[in-house]
């Protein structure tokens, strides 16, 4: 028996009490290769794969260092014990902050084409930049871009629900660092560092540090092309926004008139985007106009038409601005040249360095005018960009008008929906006691019921509402409603304790 026994002893590794055992027993506790002692032989391939794992083991735990031991998932609930700056997905501070981002990222749509207002037919016939519409735009888009910034930093510490353990009830949250910033890398991290560059800022300071005629072309070419590229990702921007406020708090817009506006602000909003790019388009139309004559006229050079510094010093520009007629002939009342829908721009007289506040509305009344009428009112010449800028306009106004008018007229119902429903029944029970023939004063307690459960209820059906509520909850909504009652049966419940009713 105690030969079996033996044959089943285990050496501790790198144990204290295993070598004073060892020194103590002497030399019964080495294995030899002798089998006829009992004990197993030495196996050097089986040796050689023990170490194999375990260096293989050390290898992985360098390549996934985790020294502290702490958890990568956690429950909503314990995730406050942690003393990582971990935000839980569920909390009202993001809840807050996310409709924060998403009024500034509806201010950052509505502020990024107010870059299309910069250039401008100055007083002496040039284009020219508006040096303090330059500074204020710069200005307030690196104010919202800096709030945005915040919102980069919290998806960096949000927690996210792993997905695997979503089967059942909310599921645990991954509370990793390093798991949480490669999600959102792979998402929306790229979008929201391209949407955030600060593009057109760098193009107006360029401009304002260095103003010259060549710089002017320059700057009002790649001011298009740049807003334009990203407009996109900060539209885009909005979705994910509107998501988290869809996970964090159920819904995203509560009440119908909060619907009913919502669709209505972009759809102002695409009215002012798609005034501001007429405006801009109207400059390039007077450019090209300007361009084409000064090719055909002598003596004249195109860096005449954009404003410089060495303009107002230069005696050859001088006498060439008072002899050239070239500004008569693209004055937008001219018929040497076909401005299309541009022309109203030219007569207005917005092109010019005017109040801007008058610009900017006349120029969202005109894209809110023809969305509205997919731009039936317009007479288009026959350049290939303008007539593809009125395809869009047309394309848009009937995507928009369709959704403005759809979603409002379902907004609007459900608020009136009630109401609509105890007229029908109302008009019903007429019909109901005049086809049974009920005297009148029946009649008369029928009608002052209706009257009576519509004031108390507003047409909700409140007992099928507590039926699907649990049961501890319809308990204190019961003790709520009926506290009172019982109160008032004195005599009966007079002596009886609060708590206990």
């Amino acid at each position: 028996m105690d030969r079996h026994r033996e044959d089943f002893k285990r050496l501790d590794e790198f144990s204290p009490r295993s070598s004073v055992q060892s020194e103590i027993g002497g030399r019964s506790s080495l294995r030899f290769s002798m089998p006829g002692f009992g004990y197993d032989s030495f196996n050097p391939l089986r040796s050689f794969m023990s170490g194999l794992r375990k260096s293989s083991g050390r290898l992985k735990s360098l390549r996934h260092p985790n020294p502290s031991g702490a958890p990568k998932t956690a429950f909503a609930e314990d995730l406050k014990s942690f003393k990582k700056n971990i935000f839980d997905p569920q909390q009202k501070f993001l809840l807050r902050m996310n409709r924060f981002f998403f009024l500034s990222c509806i201010f950052a749509v509505a502020v990024d084409p107010l870059f299309f207002f910069l250039p401008i037919i100055d007083n002496s016939n040039c284009i020219g930049i508006d040096k303090k519409l330059a500074v204020t735009s710069t200005v307030v888009r690196t104010i919202i871009d800096s709030v945005y910034l915040i919102r980069v930093f919290l998806q960096f510490r949000t927690a996210y629900v792993a997905p695997s353990s979503r089967v059942f009830g909310s599921g645990e949250l991954v509370i990793d660092p390093t798991l949480i910033a490669m999600r959102y890398i792979k998402s929306y991290f790229l979008m929201d560092f391209f949407a955030l560059l600060p593009l057109p800022q760098i193009v107006v300071w360029r401009y304002l540090h260095s103003s010259d005629g060549p710089d002017v072309l320059a700057t009002k070419d790649a001011l298009v092309w740049v807003v334009l590229c990203q407009y996109i990702p900060r539209l885009l921007r909005i979705f994910p926004v509107t998501k988290d406020l869809k996970r964090t708090a159920g819904v995203f817009i509560e009440t119908a008139w909060a619907g009913a506006g919502y669709y209505l602000l972009w759809f102002m909003l695409a009215g002012h985007n798609v005034g501001t790019l007429w405006y801009f388009l109207s400059i390039e139309r007077k450019d090209s106009c300007w361009l084409v004559n000064c090719h055909a006229t002598d003596g004249c050079e195109p860096s005449y038409l954009y404003c410089s510094e060495n303009h107002a010093s230069s005696d050859k520009y001088k006498n060439w601005s008072t002899s050239t007629p070239i500004f008569n002939q693209c004055n937008g009342t001219n018929d040497s040249f076909n401005f299309g829908i541009y022309q109203q721009a030219l007569v207005s007289g917005i092109l010019g360095p005017g109040n801007f506040v008058s610009k900017s509305c006349y120029c969202f009344w005109w894209g809110l005018q023809n969305l509205s009428t997919l731009g039936q009112g317009f007479v288009t010449s026959t350049y290939p960009w303008e007539v593809l800028f009125s395809i869009a306009i047309c394309i848009l106004g009937l995507i928009l008008f369709a959704l403005l008018i759809g979603n409002m007229q379902t907004y609007l119902q459900s608020v009136a929906i009630r109401l609509e429903e105890m007229r029908v029944k109302k008009r019903d029970a007429e019909q109901w006691m005049h086809h049974r023939s009920l005297p009148p004063d029946i009649r008369e307690r029928v009608r002052r019921y209706e009257r009576y459960r519509w004031l108390e209820t507003r047409g909700v059906d409140e007992e099928n509402l507590v039926q699907t509520l649990p049961k501890d909850l319809r308990r204190d909504i019961k003790r709520h409603l009926c506290l009172g009652l019982v109160k008032r049966v004195g005599y009966i419940f007079g002596q009886v304790s609060l708590k206990f009713l």
